[in-house]
């Protein structure tokens, strides 16, 4: 494991100072996401576990992903609920941009597929329902996802669903609409390449309840409805949307066969794309909305406690292929501002400059002490 000394001499943090990299001790590495590296932490204060997410700054200009990065931070610290990733810090150093998040050992839903575990129908129904719960918080807070897909959808524990990765989520307040096709293809409905094609019609919250559809088909077949793939060309996805038909492979309940073909409707009008309008369905009268809010609706898949759900390969990476690894950034920053630096390129050192002032530093545990609203946040 990466960086067990770390904690030795660590600062206690104070009420009012600003969480630092030196108030976490690093624990080791567990994968990569869109916002950069993921590794486990211990917050040396509270001894709290989270996932620290951190991105090159340098790297993060170099790629034109700097929009994409304060537009997630703009967007996950005005957020909490129970079925999404939380975001609970957000510094900077002069290598790396960080986000704090929950931590959650239990692996996302694509590690699982691909381990070829079988999803029973009455698990993926729970999963259905606290994804409708997190998918309705997030329209009432007038955040659109745009990426919904087993990759983006994290167990706990317990094996309770929690949605992360809202690198192109966007804020959409009141009837506005969005043309820019962002997300995976294969999970994307017809109006996001009709909106790319003609770029007058635009899309909104449905999107997301459209990849819901065909995430649970997914997770109850182990293969997507449509054969699209993420190099499939635009005009071919369309076509394929038109004419392919469903086919249910599996024998499922005619209660869930309608609800996924309600949530894979063409037509964004008649998609169900509201928590009411999900509950209307008859296959649903029978949940308890509450008790599922509240996680106390046992999942019937429970991740394997006694093992890392994720690749091991990015432990050795970080430790064997890294040319900055995290756990040495203490003595590699004290050493580098004690040396002059080479001078960057006009353009890479304007971007710096740009994104250290534009970067928010955010610390969630203020606004849970003093009981303040997230929705006071400004976008």
């Amino acid at each position: 494991m990466m960086g067990r000394s770390q904690s030795r001499g660590a600062p206690l943090l104070c009420e009012d100072d600003e969480v630092s990299f030196d108030h976490f001790q690093i624990l080791r590495a567990i994968g990569k996401g869109s916002f950069g590296k993921v590794c486990i932490v211990q917050k040396t204060d509270s001894r709290k576990m989270y996932a620290m997410k951190y991105v090159n700054k340098q790297k993060c200009i170099e790629r034109d992903e700097v929009r994409n990065v304060l537009r997630e931070l703009q967007v996950m610290r005005r957020l909490q609920h129970p079925f999404l990733v939380n975001l609970w810090f957000s510094f900077q150093d002069e290598e790396d941009l960080f986000m704090v998040v929950d931590l959650l050992l239990g692996g996302d839903l694509r590690f699982h597929l691909q381990k070829k575990v079988c999803f029973t129908e009455q698990t993926v129904k729970l999963y259905v329902c606290e994804l409708v719960l997190a998918l309705d918080y997030l329209q009432s807070s007038n955040i659109i996802h745009r990426d919904i897909k087993p990759e983006n959808i994290l167990l706990d524990e317990h094996g309770h669903v929690h949605i992360t990765d809202f690198n192109v989520a966007m804020f959409l307040p009141g009837s506005e609409s969005v043309s820019s096709m962002a997300g995976t293809r294969p999970y994307m409905p017809p109006e996001v390449f009709v909106s790319f094609v003609d770029g007058a019609v635009g899309y909104s919250f449905a999107v997301d309840w459209w990849a819901l559809g065909v995430t649970a088909f997914e997770l109850l077949h182990g293969s997507r409805p449509f054969e699209i793939h993420s190099s499939t060309a635009v005009t071919e996805v369309l076509s394929i949307l038109r004419v392919q038909k469903l086919n249910f492979s599996r024998v499922l309940s005619p209660g869930m066969e309608r609800l996924i073909l309600s949530l894979l409707s063409r037509d964004p009008s008649s998609r169900p794309s509201s928590l009411s309008e999900v509950q209307a369905s008859p296959y649903l009268a029978d949940v308890d909305w509450d008790a599922v809010l509240q996680k106390s609706v046992p999942p019937g898949f429970v991740p394997n406690k006694r093992r890392l759900n994720c690749d091991p390969t990015f432990e050795l990476e970080e430790m064997i292929l890294e040319t900055r690894p995290l756990h040495k950034k203490k003595k590699r920053l004290a050493k580098s501002r004690n040396q002059p630096s080479n001078p960057l390129p006009t353009h890479i050192q304007s971007g710096l400059d740009s994104l250290a002032k534009e970067f928010i530093t955010f610390n969630r545990e203020k606004y849970v002490r003093r009981s303040l609203p997230l929705s006071a946040l400004k976008y």
